[in-house]
Protein backbone atom coordinates (compact mmCIF):
# COMPACT_ATOMS: atom_id res chain seq x y z
CA UNK A 1 0.00 0.00 0.00
CA UNK A 2 1.16 3.52 -1.00
CA UNK A 3 2.00 5.87 1.58
CA UNK A 4 2.18 8.85 -0.86
CA UNK A 5 -1.40 10.92 -0.83
CA UNK A 6 -1.78 13.70 -3.50
CA UNK A 7 -4.50 16.04 -3.30
CA UNK A 8 -6.54 18.31 -6.03
CA UNK A 9 -5.56 21.45 -6.24
CA UNK A 10 -1.94 20.72 -4.81
CA UNK A 11 1.15 20.54 -6.99
CA UNK A 12 3.02 17.98 -4.36
CA UNK A 13 2.17 15.01 -2.95
CA UNK A 14 2.93 13.84 0.91
CA UNK A 15 5.41 10.52 1.23
CA UNK A 16 3.43 9.40 4.79
CA UNK A 17 6.65 7.78 5.35
CA UNK A 18 8.68 10.20 6.04
CA UNK A 19 7.19 11.00 9.58
CA UNK A 20 9.03 7.84 10.94
CA UNK A 21 12.40 9.67 10.15
CA UNK A 22 11.31 13.26 10.94
CA UNK A 23 10.57 13.63 14.65
CA UNK A 24 7.49 15.61 14.68
CA UNK A 25 9.09 18.88 12.66
CA UNK A 26 5.37 20.02 12.07
CA UNK A 27 4.49 19.74 15.67
CA UNK A 28 7.51 21.96 16.74
CA UNK A 29 9.04 25.65 15.25
CA UNK A 30 7.25 29.05 14.81
CA UNK A 31 4.51 29.99 17.09
CA UNK A 32 0.90 29.42 15.53
CA UNK A 33 -2.54 28.29 16.05
CA UNK A 34 -3.85 25.30 16.09
CA UNK A 35 -7.55 25.55 16.38
CA UNK A 36 -9.91 22.84 17.77
CA UNK A 37 -13.61 22.12 16.96
CA UNK A 38 -16.30 21.42 20.14
CA UNK A 39 -15.90 17.62 18.51
CA UNK A 40 -11.97 17.59 19.08
CA UNK A 41 -11.85 19.09 22.41
CA UNK A 42 -14.69 16.14 23.96
CA UNK A 43 -12.80 13.21 21.44
CA UNK A 44 -9.01 14.96 23.04
CA UNK A 45 -10.66 15.27 26.91
CA UNK A 46 -12.37 11.84 26.22
CA UNK A 47 -8.06 9.92 25.60
CA UNK A 48 -7.16 12.12 28.39
CA UNK A 49 -9.85 10.95 30.87
CA UNK A 50 -10.13 14.55 31.38
CA UNK A 51 -14.14 16.61 31.38
CA UNK A 52 -14.06 19.39 28.79
CA UNK A 53 -13.93 22.31 31.56
CA UNK A 54 -10.54 21.01 32.93
CA UNK A 55 -9.75 20.10 29.23
CA UNK A 56 -10.24 23.27 28.20
CA UNK A 57 -8.25 25.47 31.13
CA UNK A 58 -5.60 23.16 31.12
CA UNK A 59 -4.57 22.57 27.12
CA UNK A 60 -6.14 25.46 25.38
CA UNK A 61 -6.65 29.77 25.17
CA UNK A 62 -9.23 31.48 23.21
CA UNK A 63 -8.13 33.28 20.36
CA UNK A 64 -11.26 35.67 19.22
CA UNK A 65 -13.94 33.31 19.38
CA UNK A 66 -12.37 29.91 18.78
CA UNK A 67 -9.78 27.78 20.35
CA UNK A 68 -6.32 26.85 19.84
CA UNK A 69 -3.81 24.45 21.54
CA UNK A 70 -1.16 26.15 23.47
CA UNK A 71 2.25 25.82 22.85
CA UNK A 72 5.32 25.31 24.94
CA UNK A 73 8.33 27.11 24.64
CA UNK A 74 11.67 25.03 24.20
CA UNK A 75 14.59 27.18 23.62
CA UNK A 76 13.93 29.32 20.35
CA UNK A 77 11.10 26.97 19.50
CA UNK A 78 7.81 26.29 20.47
CA UNK A 79 6.35 22.78 20.51
CA UNK A 80 2.72 21.96 20.81
CA UNK A 81 1.54 20.93 24.28
CA UNK A 82 0.91 17.17 22.92
CA UNK A 83 4.64 16.94 21.30
CA UNK A 84 6.51 14.88 23.44
CA UNK A 85 9.99 16.06 22.73
CA UNK A 86 11.54 12.65 24.06
CA UNK A 87 9.73 10.08 21.84
CA UNK A 88 9.24 12.76 19.16
CA UNK A 89 5.64 11.67 18.76
CA UNK A 90 1.69 13.34 19.22
CA UNK A 91 0.40 11.91 22.64
CA UNK A 92 -3.00 12.48 20.93
CA UNK A 93 -2.16 11.53 17.84
CA UNK A 94 -5.54 9.08 16.99
CA UNK A 95 -7.62 12.22 18.03
CA UNK A 96 -5.30 14.86 17.12
CA UNK A 97 -7.03 18.10 15.33
CA UNK A 98 -8.37 18.16 11.99
CA UNK A 99 -5.75 20.90 11.19
CA UNK A 100 -2.70 18.60 11.81
CA UNK A 101 -4.30 15.78 10.20
CA UNK A 102 -4.67 17.49 6.66
CA UNK A 103 -0.98 18.75 6.74
CA UNK A 104 0.43 19.66 4.52
CA UNK A 105 -2.12 20.29 2.49
CA UNK A 106 -2.88 23.65 3.79
CA UNK A 107 -3.85 26.53 1.62
CA UNK A 108 -1.12 27.85 2.67
CA UNK A 109 1.31 25.99 1.62
CA UNK A 110 -0.04 26.22 -2.24
CA UNK A 111 2.49 29.09 -2.91
CA UNK A 112 5.10 28.68 -0.69
CA UNK A 113 6.33 25.07 -1.93
CA UNK A 114 9.35 25.98 -0.67
CA UNK A 115 8.64 26.94 2.62
CA UNK A 116 6.73 23.98 2.92
CA UNK A 117 9.57 21.50 2.20
CA UNK A 118 12.45 23.18 4.56
CA UNK A 119 9.55 21.74 7.55
CA UNK A 120 8.61 18.75 6.02
CA UNK A 121 10.62 16.38 4.06
CA UNK A 122 7.88 13.87 2.73
CA UNK A 123 6.75 16.25 0.64
CA UNK A 124 7.84 15.90 -3.33
CA UNK A 125 7.08 18.42 -5.73
CA UNK A 126 6.09 17.82 -9.26
CA UNK A 127 8.76 18.02 -11.75
CA UNK A 128 11.71 17.79 -8.45
CA UNK A 129 10.79 14.42 -6.70
CA UNK A 130 9.02 11.29 -7.59
CA UNK A 131 5.98 12.44 -8.28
Amino acid sequence: MSAITKKEGFNYSFDASACASCEGRCCTGESGYIYVSKDEIQNISKLLSLDEETFVKEYLFKKSYKYSIKEIKYNASYDCIFYQRDTKVCSIYDVRPSQCRTFPFWDYYKTRVDELQEECQGVKVRGKDVF
